[in-house]
C-alpha cells in the first residue's frame, strides 16, 4: 500500500521550495516510512530548475528506506496524477523516481 501525499504549494525559488518540502512533507513521511509504507508525494508543477532537487530527494529518501518505496509526480492534472498513482501502486519495482507529468515544467512550458 502506497500512501500518497499531497503538497498543494510551494515557493517558486527551487532553494525556498526545496527548504518548504524538508519542513512538513518530508517530515510527515518520515513517520510513514518508518512503519514500511510506500510513499508517493504529489507536488505542484514547477520550472525545471526544480527538477535537481525533487529528483534528488527521490532517489535519497528511497535508498535511505528501502524495501519501501518513494516516488515523487509533479503536475496539475487531476486525471493524469490519479492514472500515476495507480501505476504506480501496481509497480513494485518502481522507486526513486521524480515524475513530472506532461504540462508540470518538464521543459515543455
Amino acid at each position: 500500500m502506497q500512501t500518497a501525499i499531497r503538497v498543494e504549494t510551494l515557493p517558486e525559488s527551487a532553494i525556498e521550495a526545496a527548504e518548504a518540502f524538508r519542513a512538513r512533507p518530508l517530515q510527515n513521511a518520515q513517520e510513514i516510512l518508518a512503519q514500511g509504507q510506500d510513499v508517493v508525494f504529489v507536488l505542484p508543477p514547477a520550472g525545471f530548475d526544480h527538477a535537481d532537487w525533487r529528483t534528488a530527494m527521490a532517489h535519497d529518501l528511497a535508498r535511505a528506506h528501502a524495501p519501501a518505496r518513494v516516488n515523487i509526480i509533479a503536475g496539475a492534472d487531476d486525471a493524469a496524477i490519479t492514472a500515476t498513482l495507480s501505476y504506480l501502486e501496481n509497480a513494485p519495482g518502481v522507486t526513486g523516481q521524480y515524475l513530472p507529468l506532461a504540462g508540470a515544467g518538464r521543459f515543455d512550458g
